[in-house]
Order: C-alpha cells, then sequence, then structure tokens
C-alpha cells in the first residue's frame, strides 16, 4: 500500500502497476484519504475510518473522472468528521440503500400482501399503475413527500376525476405507509399520505322505477346473449354482485334451502344469496354443460364471464336506460323490498352487508311511500271537528 503525496497530476498520470488488478494510493498529508487505481483504468477515490467498534471501514467517494482532487479531499474530511462522532457514514449509505422504491415496494411487497385476502386488490393495481407509480414510482419511500401526493390529487381534480377516484389513490398510499411501517421497511418513519383529502366521495345511486323494471325485463327477455342475459336477470332478481353470479357453480346451489353460495363475499366471508321462486325457475331453466362446473359460462371459453358489459351496454340501450349501470340493479333491489316495508334489517341481510349504514345507501323511499307514511299521522291527531283545510 504505497504512500504519496496525491496531486491533481498523480491523478492523472498513475496506472496501475503491470500485472495487477487494482492498486491503493494513500496520501501522505490526509490520514485515511485513498486513490484506488485499476487495470481497467478506472480511480475511484476512497476514505478509510474506523467505525464506533474499531472495525475498519471503507467509504467511497466517487470516481476519479467526475470529482477533482480537491472537491475529493473535502468529501473525504466530511466522512472521517462523522465518523469521528459516532456517526458511521457507511452505515447510514447501507441504510439508504436499503429503502425500496415505492413501485418495488408496490409490486413486491404491498400487491402479493393484499392479493392474499382483498378482492378489490386489482383495482389497487389500477390505480397504482395509472395514477401513482408514473409519478411518484421511481422515488424511494423516504423521498416521497406530502406535497407530492398532493400534486397527484390536483391534477386528477383539474383532469375531472370524481372524488371516490382521488380518494382511492390517497387511501392506498396511506394504506401502504402503515403496512411499511408496521412491517418496519427501512426508511419509513412517517405516512406522507396521512390527513389529506380530496374532500367527500359523491355516492351516485339510480334507482329503477317499477316501470323502467319492466321495460329492462322485456330488453333481457329478447337478447342474443342468453346466458348473458339470464345472469343479469338474476342479479335483478337477488340483488347479488355480478361476481357473486358470474363466477357461481351448480355445486352452490342449495336447491331444498333455496340458497346460492358465495363461498368468499366481498367482506372475505362466505354468505348465501336467498333464492325466491324466479330465481330458482330461471337456474331450473338454465342447460348445463357436460365438464363444466359454472351456471354461466362464456359461449367462447367455458369460463366465467370477466365482464357483462358489453351484453349490459346493449340490454339497458334497449330498455332506453343509459344512465344505470349494472351495479345499480342491486340498489333497485334494495329499494323495491323497503318501499313495500321490508325492514332493513332483513334487506341488509340479503344484500349480504356487514353494517346498517352500508344498507342505508342503498335503500330509497319513493315519494309515494313517504306521503303514504306521512298519512298514517293522521289516524293518531285527526283535526278538530268543524276544521276547514283549504288548499
Amino acid at each position: 500500500m504505497p504512500t504519496v503525496a496525491l496531486s491533481a497530476s498523480f491523478v492523472r498520470q498513475v496506472r496501475c502497476p503491470e500485472g495487477r488488478r487494482k492498486a491503493d494510493f494513500f496520501d501522505q498529508t490526509q490520514r485515511g484519504f485513498l486513490l484506488e487505481v485499476r487495470a481497467s483504468g478506472g480511480k475511484t477515490f476512497y476514505q478509510r475510518y474506523s467505525d464506533e467498534r474499531g472495525r475498519e471501514r471503507q467509504f467511497k467517494i466517487g470516481p476519479a473522472d467526475v470529482l477533482n482532487l480537491e472537491q475529493a479531499r473535502r468529501k473525504a474530511r466530511q466522512v472521517m468528521a462523522a465518523a469521528i462522532m459516532g456517526d458511521d457514514p457507511q452505515k447510514k449509505r447501507r441504510e439508504a440503500r436499503a429503502v425500496p422504491l415505492l413501485a418495488q415496494f408496490a409490486r413486491e411487497t404491498y400487491l402479493p400482501y393484499v392479493r392474499t385476502y382483498k378482492n378489490s386488490w386489482m383495482t389497487d393495481e389500477t390505480v397504482l399503475r395509472i395514477h401513482i407509480l408514473p409519478v411518484l414510482g421511481a422515488c424511494a419511500l423516504d423521498e416521497v413527500t406530502t406535497d407530492a401526493i398532493a400534486g397527484i390529487v390536483n391534477r386528477m381534480r383539474e383532469e375531472g376525476y370524481a372524488s371516490g377516484t382521488i380518494n382511492r389513490v390517497i387511501v392506498i398510499l396511506r394504506y401502504m405507509y402503515n403496512l411499511a411501517r408496521r412491517w418496519k421497511t427501512p426508511g419509513v418513519a412517517g405516512n406522507p399520505a396521512a390527513g389529506l383529502s380530496a374532500g367527500p366521495d359523491v355516492q351516485r345511486n339510480r334507482f329503477l322505477s317499477e316501470e323502467e323494471a319492466e321495460r329492462l325485463v322485456r330488453a333481457i327477455e329478447v337478447d342474443e346473449n342468453k346466458t348473458a342475459a339470464r345472469a343479469i336477470m338474476l342479479l335483478l332478481l337477488t340483488g347479488a354482485r355480478r361476481n357473486e353470479v358470474t363466477q357461481a357453480k351448480w355445486d352452490y346451489v342449495d336447491w331444498k334451502n333455496r340458497t346460492l353460495l358465495v363461498p368468499k363475499s366481498k367482506s372475505g366471508r362466505a354468505r348465501t344469496i336467498a333464492l325466491n321462486q324466479s330465481a330458482m325457475a330461471l337456474l331450473s331453466s338454465m342447460p348445463r354443460i357436460d365438464g363444466n362446473a359454472y351456471i354461466f359460462p362464456s359461449e367462447v371459453n367455458g369460463k366465467p364471464c370477466a365482464s357483462l358489459f358489453f351484453p349490459w351496454d346493449r340490454i339497458r340501450t334497449r330498455a332506453a336506460l343509459p344512465d344505470v349501470r349494472l351495479h345499480d340493479l342491486r340498489h333497485s333491489f334494495a329499494s323495491f323490498l323497503v318501499n313495500r316495508g321490508v325492514s332493513l334489517y332483513v334487506v341488509q341481510g340479503l344484500l349480504g352487508h356487514l353494517h346498517a349504514r352500508t344498507t342505508q345507501r342503498y335503500a330509497h323511499l319513493t315519494q309515494e311511500t313517504l306521503i303514504g307514511a306521512a298519512d298514517l299521522i293522521q289516524d293518531i291527531v285527526p283535526l278538530p271537528r268543524g276544521s276547514v283545510v283549504s288548499a
């Protein structure tokens, strides 16, 4: 390990000795400061020091074709000063390198975890891929700031995204950082998404009237895709979620107790769908395909339909209901029952909701129902005799 007077000219002219892979040249005036010269021609400045346990460490300052000698000396002195004060610079560098990028954490840790229990994990993947990772994916977890997340929120708001979509971005990031802290992921001390909000999530609920429901049934009956049409009819008859019907198998039907099993619902638990006589008749009329366990298999590949959008779009257009979404059939199912006096508690059970407040969003009272209920007070509080009510 030769000791030399490192100078700018020496750094430029020095070559690795013949037959060696590399050689270290230590500076005479600055303890531990050295230049590594490699047979390939590459040259790098380093600083050696002892950590708080007395172990020798070597810190890479940088390449000689990027840093000049004075810049390298200055950085080397900072490294030595930090080591003397007990702050191991090499340890800090290792810790910084251990912090994963947001994209790495999302794809290798977060998504594999939520996939094990969260039915809507694909929505998380879509939101990450479209809205979050293109902007923040290349940042380390400790580099993501509240301002950066707020920038995404503001851009989405300017582009006209709904509050629900924007809030999902915030919720996913907040949950990711909470998990990272719980798992003691390097570099994660706080949560940059905490406290952010895009505003209230406006619920868009559309309820069918009885006349609209009749039009819809007629459009379903004449649709050319009989399998999809029957699946949509079962949604209207049961208030089930789309996947609960499209993924249904014949083994899930309990013909005696008139139920359809959902092994894993949106809540992550198993539930059963009550089948009325019309639903039972519809299932009884369905043809079975030998060797296929699904009730509503695709006519193309025999697998459950990934989406009913195209047949549904055709059916709702034929019924002159272009603004009605497939999920609105579930809203309407609840509305029809509530307006016929079925208790919210019973409707909650039929829909498979864990909380009554969720069912309340689906329950829509018609004006006729409200007026009828208001009229009941007349039996309790009658007008005095001789009173005249003018319009």
